[in-house]
C-alpha cells in the first residue's frame, strides 16, 4: 500500500538532509521511548528503541512522518507500511493495529506527528478554490504517499520552532498553513478535501464516525445515525465502509474493546465491570470479542501487557 517513486538526485539529497535535521530534533526533545508532547501546538514526537508486537490504538486526524525506522498499520483488512521515504495521513479517527517493524537502540524509530484541523483545511481549500471531490468518490480515511521535499521542509520548519520558543505564537500558524497547503495540493489532497468539504458525503460520514466514537457505550441505531448524518441507511453504510474499511457496528466494537483494554490497564477493573462500562450487556460476548481482537482473554491479555 505504498508508492515507489524516486526523486531526482538533488531533491533526494535535500530530503536526506531534512530527514537528518528532523531526526536530530526528535532525539534532542524525545529522550525516552514513547510519545512526547511539545510546546508547538499540534506537534508531538515519538521514539522507540526496539520493534514491537502489534498494538491497538485510535489514530486521530494526523500527518505522521517517520524519519528513521518503519511501522506497519492494519485497518480492518487493509495493510500499510511506512518508513523514512513515506508519510502517513489519517483524515478521521480510526482504530488501527500498529507495529514498529524496524528499530534498534543505536538507530531508534523516530517519528513526528502533527494534528490536523478539519476547519483549517476547509478554510484553506476554499481560499485556494480547490474543487471538492465528486460525490461518488469515496476515500479511505488513511493513506500513505511518497515523502516530498515541500512537505518535509514545511514540517521541519514547524519542528525547528522548538529551538526558538518565543517564535512559536507568531510563526507556528504560518508554518501550519504552509504544511496544510502542501498536503492539500499533494497526492493526499483529495483525501483531505473529501473530509473538509462541508456538504460532502465523506464529511457527513465523518460526523457519524465522531458520534460513534463519543457515544461508543450507547446502543447503536443505524437508522438514527443515518438521520443524524442526513443520509439514507444504505448510503451511510456504503460511505462508512469506504471511509473506515468497516461497518458502523464493527467500528463501534473496535472502539469499545480498545477502551475496555485501557480501562483495565489504568483502573484495574475486572472483565465483567469493564464490559458494562463500555456498553456490553453480556460479559461472555465481551470476552469472546475481546479475545478475537487481542488474541487472549481480557485478564490474561492485561497481565501480559503489564
Amino acid at each position: 500500500m505504498i508508492t515507489s517513486g524516486f526523486p531526482p538526485p538533488a531533491e533526494a539529497a535535500a530530503l536526506d538532509a531534512a530527514r537528518q535535521a528532523l531526526a536530530d530534533i526528535i532525539e534532542r526533545y524525545c529522550t525516552e521511548d514513547g510519545p512526547t508532547a511539545t510546546s508547538v501546538p499540534g506537534l508531538s514526537l515519538f521514539r522507540a528503541s526496539s520493534t514491537s508486537t502489534p498494538i491497538c490504538a485510535v489514530y486521530r486526524s494526523v500527518l505522521a512522518v517517520a524519519v528513521q525506522g518503519s511501522k506497519r498499520l492494519v485497518l480492518a483488512d487493509e495493510h500499510f507500511q511506512y518508513d523514512s521515504r513515506h508519510y502517513l495521513i489519517t483524515s478521521v479517527d480510526l482504530p488501527v493495529m500498529g507495529q514498529i517493524t524496524e528499530a534498534t537502540p543505536d538507530k531508534p524509530y523516530l517519528c513526528a506527528v502533527f494534528d490536523m484541523d478539519a476547519h483549517k483545511i476547509a478554510e484553506l481549500a476554499s481560499t485556494l478554490q480547490l474543487a471538492p471531490p465528486s460525490p461518488g468518490n469515496g476515500q479511505l480515511g488513511l493513506g500513505v504517499s511518497d515523502l516530498t521535499l515541500p512537505v518535509m521542509d514545511a514540517l521541519l520548519r514547524i519542528a525547528r520552532l522548538l529551538d526558538t520558543p518565543r517564535d512559536i505564537p507568531v510563526l507556528a500558524p504560518l508554518h501550519e498553513r504552509e504544511l496544510l497547503y502542501r498536503l492539500l495540493t499533494g497526492e493526499q489532497g483529495l483525501r483531505l478535501r473529501a473530509i473538509a468539504a462541508a456538504d460532502s458525503q465523506s464529511h457527513r460520514t465523518a460526523r457519524a464516525v465522531a458520534w460513534i466514537k463519543e457515544n461508543f457505550d450507547q446502543p447503536l441505531s443505524i437508522e438514527a445515525l443515518a438521520d443524524a448524518a442526513n443520509m439514507s441507511k444504505s448510503t451511510l453504510h456504503q460511505h462508512f465502509k469506504a471511509l473506515t474499511a468497516m461497518s458502523p457496528l464493527q467500528y463501534q466494537k473496535q472502539i469499545r474493546l480498545q477502551e475496555a483494554r485501557k480501562l483495565m490497564l489504568l483502573e484495574s477493573l475486572d472483565a465483567a465491570s469493564v464490559a458494562r462500562r463500555v456498553g456490553y450487556e453480556s460479559p461472555s460476548q465481551f470476552s469472546r470479542e475481546y479475545r478475537r481482537l487481542f488474541g487472549a482473554p481480557p485478564l490474561r491479555d492485561v497481565a501480559r501487557m503489564r
